[in-house]
């Protein structure tokens, strides 16, 4: 039993660590990356690098923890973050599948205008917009909703985590995977995540529907 138990919660982590990574796309944000910092030498963009995983782990990690409160602010339902956050997630997966990752994050000309002429890039635009949006934030609270328990929060935390160094590791090899990938290899790997993003827009906003009529049915 407690082994069937330890292969759930294994099986949980990499769902979860999948999903979200289909959502961030950290190889999306290589060529803005590169482009933004090929001038500078390899200690400040191993900085930035560190920096900037450092703040997308703090951004998710506070709006997974803080969301039910931000929620709770606002006035709104489990149920119309689902459908809202389902929303999102398809416009970033058709994002994605366009090639229009990076406009699709808010990353535009003056964007990258006013990046240059900055020194720290790590917070903005790289951890935010470029990495984590509405998309991922959207998805955690929804999953800090539908497990109450904190064993299994507690394994979301770990799959943030892993995504943190998985998003400092793209970044650190971003030189060397931009010249082995190329723009279209990344491009294909972009369109492979934004299909997944798609299905998973999908379900959130099925899920949403149905647990919204079955509360409306109960208070007829």
């Amino acid at each position: 039993m407690q082994f069937q138990e330890h292969t759930q919660m294994i099986e949980f982590f990499f769902a979860t660590l999948f999903s979200l990574f289909s959502i961030v796309d950290p190889p999306g944000a290589i060529p803005v990356y590169v482009a933004l910092t090929s001038d500078r030498p390899l200690a400040v963009r191993n900085r930035i690098a560190l920096y900037t995983s450092f703040y997308f782990l703090l951004i998710l990690i506070c709006f997974f923890l803080a969301g039910n409160y931000i929620l709770g602010f606002f006035g709104l339902t489990i149920h119309a973050l689902r459908i809202a956050g389902g929303m999102t997630l398809l416009i970033s997966g058709f994002g994605l599948m366009s090639g229009s990752f990076a406009k699709r994050r808010g990353y535009d000309e003056e964007v990258e205008k006013n990046a240059h002429d900055r020194t720290d890039i790590a917070f903005s635009p790289m951890a935010m917009p470029m990495l984590s949006g509405p998309g991922s934030i959207s998805y955690l609270i929804t999953l800090y909703n539908q497990h109450a328990d904190w064993g299994e929060r507690g394994v979301i935390l770990l799959a943030i985590l892993a995504l943190g160094v998985l998003v400092w590791s793209c970044l650190r090899l971003a030189p060397l995977l931009f010249r082995v990938f190329g723009p279209g290899g990344l491009n294909a790997i972009a369109r492979i995540m934004g299909f997944i993003v798609i299905a998973i827009g999908v379900q959130f906003i099925v899920n949403g529907l149905v647990h919204l009529v079955q509360e409306m049915g109960k208070s007829l």
